[in-house]
């Protein structure tokens, strides 16, 4: 492991890196350097009211960094960990407030990632990361996208090759009654619902119909995941019709095309070559009945989205069932317009 120890010592002299997880790469510090943390905001474009995710390995670590831990926080644990799922809490003295954006609380997780946990590991101590990319871009599933972002801005890129999931881990809040979902994720409200045999509360924001007023938490507020290329997104009630769909992005990309833009189609493998033989630069992100498969390419997607040159991509919406909500997090995050489309009255 004679690279994880030299990242490691990286890290232990206040450097940064970029290292693979489940998710997404993440762009990480000694959790508990304060100067170092403060790199990270200055490296991405972050604003410093947007709190970080604290990475542990062990119960230990997790122990360090909350107090007032909930029942109801170790049966998610015991479910999800090592896992896509990032858990609120009432933070410990010992986190450094430049990581929590000064609120009482602090997120942690333990990545699924044999080379994030080695990592951690090797430190002996948190790793504090959000998202390897600039503020406001795609999040990076593979090291090319780290290096596109944030080339000469870190000290060292960890390469382990394509991210698992993505997207970015699930973030629920247990400090209140019902708890609450801040960022949908892998693990899926189905799931957590099942776990706690309780509901929980999904306030609008998280499903990426308006921003938090305050940052309760990462990826909570400002715009998100946006490639330059402007994004038109297309939600429809009913993901059944196709034909509604198709006719409705199809209206839309003849109407701007017209106006004398390029555009480009964002598009399931189901309605993608009806795109294509009209003369539009399609891009895939994979089968409806694959939520897993859409998810996985959402962000290289959004990258290729630049690629093309086009003056605008109108992408398709999908069911929010499962996975399916945090690819429309993501999506209507990145959109700078939306169309929704409602059936006719009966």
């Amino acid at each position: 492991m004679k690279v994880i120890d030299e990242v490691a010592n990286v890290l232990r002299s206040g450097g940064l890196c970029a290292f693979p997880t489940e998710t997404v790469y993440g762009l990480g510090a000694d959790g508990y350097n304060n100067e170092a943390v403060m790199r990270i905001f200055k490296v991405k474009g972050r604003p410093p009211d947007n709190p970080l995710i604290m990475h542990v390995s062990s119960k230990e670590m997790f122990d360090e960094l909350v107090v007032d831990v909930p029942e109801i926080a170790y049966r998610l644990i015991d479910f999800a960990w090592p896992g896509p799922l990032t858990l609120v809490l009432k933070k410990s003295a010992k986190v450094p407030k430049e990581v929590t954006a000064g609120l009482p609380t602090v997120a942690v997780r333990c990545p699924g990632h044999p080379v994030a946990l080695s990592l951690i590991n090797a430190l002996g101590r948190p790793i504090a990361a959000p998202s390897a990319n600039l503020s406001g871009r795609p999040s990076p599933t593979n090291a090319s996208h780290v290096i596109e972002d944030l080339m000469g801005l870190v000290d060292v890129v960890v390469d382990g090759g394509e991210t698992f999931f993505g997207v970015e881990s699930t973030i629920i809040d247990v400090t209140s009654d019902p708890p609450v979902l801040l960022r949908p994720g892998p693990i899926s409200v189905e799931d957590l619902v099942r776990v706690l045999g309780k509901e929980i509360k999904i306030p609008s924001f998280a499903r990426g119909l308006s921003e938090a007023e305050v940052s309760l938490s990462p990826g909570t507020r400002y715009r998100h995941y946006s490639p330059n290329t402007p994004l038109l997104l297309v939600e429809l009630d009913d993901y059944s019709d196709l034909k509604a769909l198709t006719t409705t992005v199809l209206n839309h990309a003849n109407r701007l095309t017209s106006k004398g833009l390029r555009v480009a189609i964002i598009a399931s493998s189901e309605t993608a070559e009806y795109y294509r033989v009209r003369g539009y630069d399609v891009l895939v992100l994979g089968s409806r009945s694959n939520v897993f498969e859409v998810a996985h390419n959402l962000f290289d997607v959004l990258r290729l989205c630049d690629s093309l040159k086009a003056d605008i991509a109108i992408a398709e919406g999908f069911d929010e069932v499962g996975l399916g909500l945090a690819i429309m997090n993501r999506l209507r995050k990145a959109a700078k317009y939306r169309v929704l489309v409602t059936p006719p009255k009966q």
